[in-house]
């Protein structure tokens, strides 16, 4: 009982007939004030006018050069819609908001001492057409849809085009791969693939001639497509030495065998004609 009267009284006593407390408690209200100071301190430099945005730079990544970006337009643009200066401003938005601009990929983004950032941009790179040539959609070599035309691309790069459900982007570039792959030995190349709102698909190829797939899920067999396409390889020879050059069509879609659709005679005709009116020219 009396341990218990001397805590208590030693708790109730003024803190001033305590010097050690005393100095303790001085030690740590000193340290609280100056934390408050730095603090107020580092508050006030961050918003003197030396560290609000004026410089912008923009560059491609590694391996790019900026084919389609309006470097001092799209300065502009984030110059007057940016929010913060140096030290508050949202990286984070502001490659969101050079990420939703045409053409523009991927956009990395940094602070530059004192009152800078620069922008790394990654470029789409365009493969094909999504939708047709009056589209205003492409598609990248990701499989990744895009706003652009094709007017805005160079002559220099041929674009596939390509059709399908807005969301089968990347299914459909894998098909392509497949069929590249496929083709090659008949030394041709991929112009179109189509793929259908119930994922049948067939392509177009550069000499003239479409080819029908049908449907990967109608078997549990994940290399029937592939056996097909080695049927056709392995009886085409006996299908050139009775028809020549006359097919334009194969249908794969059959369990057994294939089937083929022959140029119509009109057509072949109009071509013979014509290559005699030229020769008689």
């Amino acid at each position: 009982m009396d341990r218990f009267g001397e805590i208590f009284s030693m708790l109730m006593a003024p803190l001033w007939n305590h010097p050690e407390r005393m100095q303790k408690l001085s030690r740590f209200l000193m340290r609280c004030f100056a934390i408050m100071l730095v603090i107020g301190v580092l508050v006030w430099l961050s918003q003197r006018p030396i560290f609000e945005l004026k410089q912008i730079q923009i560059e491609p990544v590694a391996g790019q050069t900026l084919k389609h970006i309006n470097k001092p337009t799209v300065k502009q643009q984030v110059l007057q819609t940016v929010q913060g200066n140096f030290f508050s401003v949202r990286l984070e938005d502001i490659k969101r908001g050079f990420e939703s601009m045409p053409w523009v990929r991927h956009a990395n983004v940094r602070r530059v001492w004192p009152n800078g950032l620069v922008v790394s941009i990654e470029e789409q790179k365009p493969f094909g057409t999504w939708g047709g040539t009056d589209s205003h959609t492409l598609m990248n070599t990701h499989g990744e849809l895009f706003a652009g035309r094709v007017s805005e691309v160079s002559d220099e790069i041929r674009l596939i085009d390509f059709y399908g459900p807005s969301d089968a982007g990347k299914e459909v570039m894998s098909l392509y791969e497949k069929a590249t792959a496929w083709f090659k030995p008949w030394d041709v190349e991929i112009k179109s693939l189509a793929l259908t709102d119930r994922y049948a698909w067939h392509v177009k190829l550069s000499n003239g001639m479409k080819v029908e797939f049908g449907r990967d899920e109608e078997s549990s067999d994940k290399n029937l497509t592939e056996e097909r396409v080695a049927r056709l390889f392995k009886y085409w020879p006996q299908v050139q030495e009775k028809w020549a050059n006359r097919v334009d069509a194969v249908d794969l879609r059959y369990a057994n065998g294939f089937a083929v659709h022959l140029a119509s005679a009109s057509v072949k005709k109009n071509d013979e004609d014509g290559k005699k009116s030229e020769q008689k020219q």
